[in-house]
């Protein structure tokens, strides 16, 4: 009931992870980063623990691929989940299990993965790489236009109705984890506006986070 990628950026080394969905608040359940080391979707009637570990099998020195195998080694009721990863060099793996929901499938590219189930047709992964690959700019801006391109190919069978945005840098945080859990309109410009208005504040916030001396100023009544 999902369709997600998981990317890096190769000049900043941030990652990214985002995702759609028909069911509530999908983000919250199946979006991982971590800097330094990589990102990860676990989706498909998720299991959340599958994420936090395929990160530590990563930041312990396995790859994309080591670590999502794994996964489907340690995992419970593995045939029913999708795992999708990407490494700190770029390198991306999948586990689809053979239980995964209606249509399912994924397509990697350079420093991306997608995957889904439940979708509308079978070219919706190739989709949101091509146009993340073919998009500039900051990899948040990347994020949100492969996943427009991915609901413009079909998207999910039936309608979504939530979404989210994470993005992690160099601070053990993620500096952006933008939702939403559940709308009636797209989701996907939802979180897209929110990104918008989050931007251009993302670099102050993490100042005032390390330093709120060297931070600019906030902008409410009564700050000088």
């Amino acid at each position: 009931m999902t369709f997600s990628l998981v990317a890096r950026c190769a000049e900043t080394g941030m990652f990214g992870v985002a995702i759609s969905s028909s069911s509530p608040a999908v983000a919250a359940r199946c979006s991982y980063t971590r800097a330094g080391v990589g990102a990860v979707a676990s989706q498909n009637i998720t299991d959340p623990t599958l994420g936090p570990l395929a990160l530590d099998l990563m930041q312990n020195g396995m790859s994309a691929a080591q670590a999502v195998h794994e996964v489907r080694a340690q995992g419970r009721f593995i045939e029913y989940r999708q795992v999708l990863a990407i490494d700190a060099q770029g390198n991306t793996a999948i586990h689809s299990g053979p239980n995964s929901l209606g249509i399912w499938t994924d397509a990697a590219g350079l420093n991306v993965i997608c995957a889904g189930n439940l979708l509308a047709n079978d070219t919706v992964p190739q989709a949101v790489v091509d146009r993340f690959e073919a998009a500039t700019g900051h990899l948040g801006d990347r994020l949100i236009a492969a996943m427009r391109a991915g609901l413009a190919a079909g998207g999910e069978a039936g309608p979504v109705h939530s979404a989210g945005l994470q993005l992690c840098d160099k601070v053990a945080w993620p500096v952006a984890d933008l939702r939403c859990d559940w709308t009636d309109a797209c989701p996907i410009e939802t979180v897209a506006t929110a990104w918008e208005v989050y931007k251009p504040q993302l670099d102050a916030y993490v100042q005032r986070a390390l330093d709120p001396r060297e931070a600019p100023s906030y902008g409410v009544p009564g700050d000088d």
